[in-house]
């Protein structure tokens, strides 16, 4: 909708890097304080949470990349234009779980504990980085004559203008807070320790595999498997159903014992 959030003297703050930091922000400080809760060493945590934001930017960004690469070597430079959106959520989930599993060990932090503090605080760093998405016109949606349907009208939209879309971002941003609301109503509850970072992965994964139904098909999001499958979208399923499966069994080892 709007690209660029302010301009002054030929600085621009673009909106998708706006709200991408206040995503970060706001994860950080909503985990930080699931951690202090748990007992974990708060400064410690800021510092995981630190490389964690880093890793996961630098892997949704390369997954992207990949994905789109005949376009990205004929215009090298387009790599660096984060500004201009373009981050794919698995390719942040993986590299960001390696680098925080590398510092987790390292500097003794009990891991489950530590992913179930993280977990508090994804979803709400997703509701606003989809916000940023939809301002940007990043991650649009399919042609749609719906009475919320929404028109892109900005030149510098990364979305086709002038035509009526669904507001896909929209509704990952809103099913991200019912995510929230879940595993919020589950810190106090939980049964084990990882359930909440597998009930959010499952949960996001489920969520963002809806949402892909409602993508425009112009958007690439990789090879179609099977004709009608694009492989974000089965990257996703497979990630519900996986932590779906670890959810399951290991409640019913905690019951059995």
């Amino acid at each position: 909708m709007h690209p660029i959030l302010l301009e002054f003297g030929g600085i621009k703050i673009f909106t998708y890097g706006f709200f991408l930091a206040l995503a970060s922000l706001s994860a950080i400080y909503l985990s930080a304080r699931e951690a202090g809760r748990l007992g974990l060493p708060v400064a410690r945590f800021y510092d995981l949470c630190f490389y964690i934001v880093l890793a996961a930017l630098v892997g949704s960004r390369l997954l992207y990349v990949l994905l789109d690469l005949k376009h990205f070597l004929a215009n090298p430079l387009k790599i660096f234009a984060l500004w201009e959106g373009g981050l794919v959520f698995h390719g942040g989930v993986a590299v960001g779980l390696a680098v925080a599993f590398y510092y987790m060990k390292v500097h003794a932090l009990p891991w489950r504990t530590s992913l179930d503090a993280l977990a508090v605080g994804l979803p709400v760093g997703q509701f606003f980085g989809r916000l940023g998405c939809f301002m940007a016109g990043c991650c649009y949606g399919a042609p749609s004559n719906l009475p919320w349907a929404v028109t892109f009208t900005s030149p510098e939209s990364l979305c086709p203008v002038k035509e009526p879309l669904h507001p896909a971002q929209l509704y990952e941003a809103l099913l991200a807070l019912g995510v929230f609301g879940v595993i919020y109503g589950l810190r106090t509850r939980k049964r084990f320790d990882g359930q909440l970072m597998l009930t959010y992965f499952c949960l996001a994964g489920l969520v963002r595999f809806t949402v892909e139904f409602f993508r425009h098909p112009g958007d690439y999001r990789g090879p179609m498997l099977w004709d009608w499958m694009p492989l974000t979208q089965a990257a996703a399923l497979g990630i519900a159903i996986i932590c779906g499966s670890l959810l399951w069994w290991w409640s019913r080892r905690r019951v059995e014992k």
